[in-house]
């Protein structure tokens, strides 16, 4: 008992082994890349570089995780939806180790310095004006801006407030607002409401209804949202009984305008797949998932980098959202003025000539 207690200590201490770490960006050329992981390899090192700060580790050990090495297993859990995916990639790490890298640029990337510089909504003039020159292409739409919906991500019952988070298709999730330009780039998203919560609740309580309320976006810009909104001066939504001539000419183009935010979400849940299945992690994680994820769809956006054929054959396919009209969730309330308004903008801009 002497002798072991007179062992050094050293020749007590267990020799960590640790697994080789394959370098991805050497191995696979682009093509392999956006197919594993989304992006590009110049788009990773973007998103890296974007993110070193946050994600250089503090210690000076020789086997600290490099952030190049957590953006790239993020990616591909996103991509996947599948954490166990990137312990398969044998990129040298055991699963808690992936969790932890998961969680750290998880939040990295939804933090608001990264959420405000990639999505933005247009203000200046300029912006304005092509965002409103792309979607009269569309279908002869005046003045619009943005198309605004909800869509729900799927999540495991939550253990905290489980009813909140059931929708009115009885499966949990986080009702998220969004908002895509013409070129299916997201302008703005809101990922913190329970699946329970009406999309009108949603808006009312968004920084985008302040956005138009305190003029910061001009007078003359619209966004187009289904019939689960209130209409209003700068929302406008389709009639719902429209009479013949100017009304069902409106309606038609308003539908065919508003087709871009259900392939817009059709092509964001397909890129990500962590957000076409089940999501589970807890609802405040799944937000921050969401932000995540509607990031690195703008970065894909601005890269012009494509979603893999067998992932999307069709990139312009839609989501399956359907316009789910006003129900008892819906305010009772519809202001008159919004209503005026949007019979004045028919009469003005789609008025049928005999």
């Amino acid at each position: 008992m002497a002798h072991q207690q007179d062992q050094p200590q050293a020749q007590l201490r267990q020799v960590r082994n640790y697994r080789p770490r394959r370098n991805v960006l050497e191995e696979l050329d682009d093509t392999d890349l956006i197919k594993r992981y989304r992006l590009d390899r110049e788009g990773i090192e973007f998103v890296t570089d974007m993110l070193r700060g946050a994600l250089e580790s503090a210690t000076s050990r020789s086997m600290a995780i490099s952030p190049e090495l957590k953006v790239i297993i993020t990616l591909r859990y996103l991509a996947t939806g599948k954490m166990q995916q990137c312990s398969g990639d044998d990129l040298g790490l055991s699963q808690p180790s992936i969790s932890r890298v998961i969680k750290q640029t998880v939040e990295a990337l939804a933090s608001p310095a990264i959420t405000t510089r990639i999505i933005k909504f247009p203000r200046a003039r300029i912006d304005i004006q092509r965002t409103q020159n792309e979607f009269m292409q569309i279908a002869n739409f005046p003045g619009v801006v943005g198309i605004v919906d909800g869509t729900h991500i799927r999540i495991v019952a939550p253990t905290e407030y489980e009813e909140e988070y059931v929708n009115r298709k009885h499966y949990h999730s986080i009702n998220t607002q969004i908002v895509f330009d013409a070129n299916y780039k997201i302008l703005d998203v809101v990922a913190n409401w329970p699946g329970s919560t009406h999309d009108a609740r949603i808006l009312r309580h968004s920084g985008l209804l302040r956005l138009f309320e305190t003029n910061m976006v001009p007078a003359g810009c619209h966004l187009l949202g289904d019939s689960a909104y209130p209409c209003k001066r700068w929302l406008l939504t389709p009639y719902l009984r429209p009479l013949a001539g100017a009304q069902e000419a409106y309606n038609r183009a308003h539908k065919h305008t508003r087709c871009v935010v259900e392939r817009g979400i059709g092509q964001l849940k397909r890129r990500f797949h962590v957000l076409h299945g089940e999501v589970r992690v807890s609802p405040q994680k799944t937000c921050k998932i969401i932000l995540a994820c509607a990031v690195l769809y703008n970065i894909c956006k601005d890269r012009h980098i494509h979603i893999p054929e067998e992932d999307l054959l069709d990139e312009n396919a839609a989501e399956d959202v359907e316009d789910r009209g006003r129900n008892e969730d819906a305010p009772a309330g519809v202001p008159e003025d919004g209503l005026r308004f949007r019979d004045h903008f028919v009469n003005l801009h789609f008025a049928v000539e005999d």
